[in-house]
């Protein structure tokens, strides 16, 4: 049962996804009212947290079955949790620990404080409320007390009032660690822990500090991803936008940190995200630069002379191409203010990233494009391009296969859906389990559900049979 209202987007937003998901191909299978029954549902979804949060242990310094004895002790530490901790039979270094919620009997305080979206979006998924985050607060509340936490999910909440009468969303109860005086004295940036949630409305563990080098929390998709692209001991492998570093550190543990990890991004921050999640987890095999991907080809043929970017042509075994995307599978998201032009602004930008790769790929190499987004024209519309321009590319099947096959409307053929990987949020109905609930699951009825009740995302495959610059025989 949802507990919140559906996403809000602005109405061309939200017209522009319903076409996509209503296409004609999609109705003419489906038949009109299922194929609407399914974008509502979806839009339901995504202002919900996934059933599961996911873990992927640093199997570089650890062993899995280590990771979960230590995670079920720390859960004992957390309200006296006791959840099961389940290691993934298709991802065997990725564990999975069920949300409980949402909770329907947690009592609202006097006390209020709100967060931003993004802040509150966090809280979903078991995070503390850190001083940044907070918007506003009542005028009386004092370091101790029990307040209750909302979400402006709009953005309308003016920064330090005293009380927010717009649209908000409750998320839970916790307890101030500062005073309002203290978090708006603007006398210096506060940072730290502002709220400790004692009583989420969804009940997970936080991860502030827990196993540091151990484990990467990380939505279960994006771990797939990795084991899709298979990488090998003793291979170059690029991580073409790799901020803050989950795949690329994902990538090094699995070629048991030897080879190259080449990781870009273009904002320097970022870039030492990523050099910093390298270090945590132990791995030297990870090689991070500030650089503009789309410019990361080599044009002239000079010799290289330099091990960072731009790198000549086919001089990657495989390369990952996790694209910068509208993100619209994110979840929990309540609220998007973007435009259309903005949600539609990605398509060009991938497209140039993806040529890149293409003639960065050696000949018999692999390359994986993945976004968290949901819409047909950043996923099946870009491989139906990809095909189409490359003609050194074909489409592979892909190892595990957890998420659904890809969606009509692009043109591609049966077969080709099929090698796709689509994660749909609405697949499977909201849960609400409780403590309960959870002893009477068996834990394959448990790795169903997080199969697929996890954030939307899409993964493609493709093999690369011949050099970029050889001629197609048949044209």
């Amino acid at each position: 049962m949802p507990v919140f209202p559906k996403i809000s987007l602005r109405p061309e937003v939200e017209k522009y996804l319903k076409d996509g998901f209503m296409n004609k191909e999609v109705v003419n299978t489906l038949g009109k009212a299922a194929a609407e029954r399914k974008f509502e549902t979806l839009l339901k979804h995504l202002s919900h947290p996934p059933s599961f949060t996911t873990v992927r242990v640093n199997t570089h310094l650890t062993s899995v079955q280590h990771v979960k004895t230590l995670l079920l002790d720390e859960f004992q530490k957390f309200n006296g949790l006791s959840v099961p901790v389940l290691q993934h039979p298709d991802l065997e270094d990725v564990l999975l620990i069920p949300v409980i919620g949402p909770r329907k009997n947690i009592k609202k305080q006097q006390c209020e404080a709100v967060v931003g979206a993004q802040c509150g979006n966090a809280v979903l998924r078991g995070a503390h409320v850190y001083v940044p985050g907070i918007v506003s607060a009542s005028s009386f509340m004092k370091a101790g007390d029990v307040i209750s936490v909302y979400s402006d999910i709009k953005g309308k909440c003016k920064k330090g009032a005293r009380e927010f009468d717009g649209t908000k969303v409750f998320l839970g109860n916790g307890i101030s660690a500062r005073s309002r005086k203290e978090i708006f004295s603007g006398l210096c940036e506060l940072k730290g822990i502002g709220i400790r949630m004692t009583e989420p409305i969804y009940l997970s563990p936080s991860f502030d500090n827990v196993l540091p080098g151990y484990l990467f929390l990380q939505n279960l998709p994006s771990a797939v991803v990795t084991h899709v692209l298979h990488p090998q001991p003793g291979e170059r492998v690029l991580d073409l936008c790799a901020a803050p570093g989950g795949k690329a550190t994902h990538i090094a543990a699995l070629m048991h940190d030897q080879g190259e990890v080449i990781a870009l991004d273009k904002i320097p921050n970022k870039v030492e995200k990523i050099k910093q999640n390298a270090l945590l987890l132990g791995l030297n095999s990870i090689k991070a630069f500030c650089f503009d991907g789309t410019k990361a080809l080599k044009h002239d043929m000079t010799e290289d002379t330099q091990e960072g970017p731009p790198f000549s042509p086919e001089s990657f075994d495989r390369i990952l191409l996790d694209a910068p995307c509208s993100g619209m599978g994110q979840r929990p998201n309540m609220a998007c203010t973007w435009t259309l032009k903005e949600v539609m602004s990605y398509q060009p930008l991938q497209r140039k990233l993806f040529s890149v790769a293409a003639q960065l790929l050696k000949p018999g190499g692999m390359l994986v494009y993945s976004t968290c987004t949901i819409t047909l024209a950043e996923n099946e519309e870009q491989v139906a391009w990809a095909l189409s321009t490359f003609p050194c590319l074909q489409l592979q099947p892909q190892e595990p296969r957890i998420g659904e096959e890809g969606m009509m409307g692009a043109g591609l053929s049966l077969e080709q859906l099929r090698q796709l990987q689509r994660f749909d949020p609405s697949a499977v109905p909201l849960q609400d389990p409780d403590q309960d609930a959870l002893r009477d699951a068996t834990a394959e009825d448990m790795i169903r559900l997080a199969n697929k009740d996890c954030i939307g995302f899409f993964i493609a495959k493709f093999l690369k049979w011949k050099s970029t610059s050889e001629k197609d025989p048949q044209k």
